[in-house]
């Protein structure tokens, strides 16, 4: 055992709770081709155009995600939108450029009624935290020492 191992194991605020996984399997497993293939479309958009993406610590992409893509969904949807600190106001500026590309690019959305689009919010949501965080090989984005 290394000194640090040793020192690791008596000081016990070294130790921290492991990292839980919120998705154990890739959520477009589930849906039918119309909606994987609306959401491949959104998902890759943001895997091309949008460095919020990036973030290095998966609870801080896990936030941004429901940040931004929650407030994407409520533009989407024309209701309005909330920004009550900084941070909220942060994720509405991205959310906000991201539901003009949106709107630019996936002409289907303008069919869509308001819990269409949630549904489909919540399934990008659910896909972007997968291929970020959950389903990610970069072990470094659950390192607790962060």
């Amino acid at each position: 055992m290394t000194a640090l191992a040793k020192k690791a194991s008596k000081d016990k605020s070294a130790t921290y709770p492991p990292y839980e996984k919120i998705y154990k399997s890739d959520p477009l497993a589930e849906v039918d081709a119309v909606t994987r293939e609306r959401v491949g479309q959104m998902e890759h958009y943001i895997m091309k155009n949008c460095l919020w993406q990036y973030n290095s610590r998966g609870w801080d992409r896990r936030k941004q995600n429901a940040g931004i893509i929650g407030k994407t969904a409520q533009l989407l949807c024309g209701e309005e939108v909330d920004n009550p600190n900084p941070l909220e106001k942060c994720y509405w500026v991205d959310a906000v450029m991201l539901a003009r590309a949106y709107r630019e690019i996936c002409s289907w959305l303008n069919g869509m009624d308001t819990a269409a689009i949630k549904s489909l919010m919540t399934t990008l949501h659910q896909r972007m935290d997968w291929v970020m965080i959950d389903g990610s090989l970069n072990e470094e984005l659950t390192v607790q020492h962060y």
